[in-house]
């Protein structure tokens, strides 16, 4: 099972977004955003907002990982 940080900067890479982008549109510092890319796991509400941030649904992802 791939973590949730990762899936989040594979998201980014493929958009051609940086880091840096992400931490803005979040809001928080930048290396808040660089730690949030190494998590496992994060909070509901902040997958929810940056799923809305990059037009991405998440939560399918981590559905279809789970129950296929």
């Amino acid at each position: 099972m791939i973590g949730i940080g990762t899936k989040i900067r594979r998201v980014l890479t493929d958009q051609g977004r940086s880091v840096r982008w992400l931490s803005e549109q979040i809001p928080c510092e930048r290396t808040g955003a660089y730690k949030l890319l190494k998590r496992d796991s994060i909070d509901v509400l902040l997958l929810r907002r940056i799923s809305l941030i990059l037009h991405h649904d998440f939560f399918k992802d981590i559905s279809e990982e789970t129950f296929g």
